[in-house]
């Protein structure tokens, strides 16, 4: 009896270790300490719940390479940097989704999209499977001017240029975010 509870110990032991450290839980979800990418460790800088209407949309994570509370300086820079989106609704359509990024990328640029309109739209494209509850949007900024979005753990898109890096960081960051106190959490408020 003794060897069984001691192989069940040590078998849990392996198992938190195969696990990837969660930092906190939000909605349900728990929200990874690191993120990989191209070889670097991001950390999070904070996580919020998107709702609307009393309803929670998905929970939204900001990884950095450091701590940092400065939208405007995450915003602009050129540092590897990634959001994470998990859908936590089955109540998010493709249509809603399509209409709150458009309507992000305008608030983000003061209505200025000229510039960037074929990457939005191809960022848009993504959206346009349907979504389910649970999926995980992971966009990926590496510096070299491009974002890498990422449905379910598989490359979706590949965007580049410095301007829609940030215009799609300011949907969650600039001074019109999606939702101030998901910017305020994702800040590390």
């Amino acid at each position: 009896m003794k060897s069984i509870i001691a192989a069940l110990f040590l078998a849990s032991i392996v198992c938190a270790m195969a696990l990837p450290a969660q930092a906190e839980e939000i909605a349900g979800v728990g929200i990874p300490d690191t993120l990989q990418t191209g070889g670097k460790t991001l950390q999070l800088n904070g996580a919020g719940i998107r709702s609307k209407l009393f309803i929670d949309l998905y929970v939204g994570a900001l990884y950095l390479t450091a701590t940092n509370g400065d939208a405007e300086a995450i915003i602009t820079a050129d540092e590897p940097m990634a959001i994470r989106l998990h859908i936590v609704s089955g109540l998010i359509t493709s249509e809603k989704m399509e209409k709150a990024t458009r309507e992000g990328f305008n608030n983000a640029t003061n209505g200025d999209t000229a510039d960037i309109a074929e990457q939005i739209e191809t960022f848009i494209g993504v959206f346009r499977e349907p979504i389910h509850e649970n999926d995980i949007y992971d966009l990926i900024y590496t510096p070299g001017h491009f974002v890498e979005v990422y449905r379910n753990g598989e490359l979706a898109s590949t965007l580049q240029g410095m301007p829609f890096k940030r215009a799609m960081f300011g949907i969650w960051l600039s001074a019109h975010p999606a939702q101030k106190s998901l910017k305020k959490k994702m800040l590390g408020g």
